[in-house]
């Protein structure tokens, strides 16, 4: 099953964009990088804005806890009342472990396609789809700069880009906390030897930024260097799509704040004009018409009076 599932599409897949690349395996290796990216994409995004609603929601959430230490039922509900739910705080692994299939598949696809023993030769041909003519592609271009894409890479520069790419782009997909205020209660906390606030998800993003690109860093002073390259080039286009996706939260945010705080400045028949900021010396609609009825029966009054006193010195005469 995991022969037909993975090791299969993705050799065939890297062998196919080789032949029709021009034989460039780095060029393969890049748009094969690029298009499981997109295929995670939904996933990244799913993961991004939950960790930002999440993290949003965190005064909440600790008022809850302390406010409901003693009853966790009635905890859980007050989460469901304000839509949180705890199982959220681990979707931050779902990307991570949605592309460990294809990372320990890439790492054995990569022995057999760039290997030069007969061995891995004749499983090669076992595995390829009948559309692929191996006689055509063999032996694959494997040397790229200073490089065996088969073997790691001799001076560490791929593991040194892998823990440098992978940490700077945690960093892009946490959410972003900085707030005055926040900056505020956390020098106050530093010096009364405090933590900022007792925040999980917080604590486990923060751990997360420096375990996994040490971990992965590490792991690449083993990995082919083409697996190495597969990592950088994957986490430079997570780099670019955590800024594209934390420009459109951001803008978002603004739009939801701009409406709030139009609908809390009273907006007048939609005019644009807050009813605060009209000017003094136009009444309402309401008070003109008001104004013009009781000139009307004003001046109706005035003319009855007028007609009676006529009437009157008629009679005399």
């Amino acid at each position: 099953m995991w022969d037909l599932l993975i090791i299969n599409p993705i050799t065939n897949a890297l062998l196919w964009l080789y032949d029709i690349l021009g034989n460039n395996f780095i060029l393969s290796l890049t748009v094969f990088t690029v298009f499981t990216r997109i295929l995670m994409l939904p996933l990244n995004l799913r993961q991004q804005r939950s960790m930002v609603k999440t993290q949003e929601m965190q005064p909440q959430i600790k008022a809850i806890q302390q406010k409901y230490k003693d009853n966790p039922q009635k905890m859980q509900e007050e989460f469901q009342r304000i839509g949180y739910n705890p199982a959220e705080s681990l979707s931050g692994c779902l990307p991570l472990l949605a592309t460990m299939p294809i990372l320990f598949g890439l790492f054995q696809v990569l022995r057999l396609i760039l290997g030069s023993t007969p061995q891995t030769l004749f499983e090669l041909t076992q595995r390829v789809y009948a559309g692929i003519n191996l006689t055509n592609l063999l032996p694959i271009e494997s040397n790229f700069l200073w490089m065996n894409l088969g073997q790691p890479d001799p001076y560490y520069i791929l593991p040194i880009l892998v823990f440098v790419t992978m940490f700077v782009q945690t960093k892009f997909t946490s959410p972003s906390t900085a707030k005055k205020k926040d900056d505020d209660k956390s020098k106050s906390n530093k010096k009364g030897g405090k933590d900022q606030q007792d925040d999980p998800t917080a604590a486990m993003t923060q751990s997360m930024q420096y375990t996994m690109p040490i971990m992965f860093g590490f792991f690449s002073l083993s990995f082919q260097a083409g697996l190495s390259i597969y990592f950088v080039l994957s986490n430079l286009i997570g780099i670019a799509q955590g800024l594209y996706t934390r420009r459109i939260m951001d803008a978002e945010k603004e739009a939801l704040a701009r409406e709030k705080e139009l609908k809390a400045m009273g907006m007048n028949g939609g005019s644009g004009i807050p009813e605060a900021e009209m000017p003094a010396n136009e009444p309402a609609s309401g008070a003109k018409k008001e104004k013009e009825n009781t000139d009307k029966a004003t001046q109706g009054s005035k003319k009855n009076r007028g007609q009676s006193k006529r009437k009157r010195r008629s009679a005399k005469r």
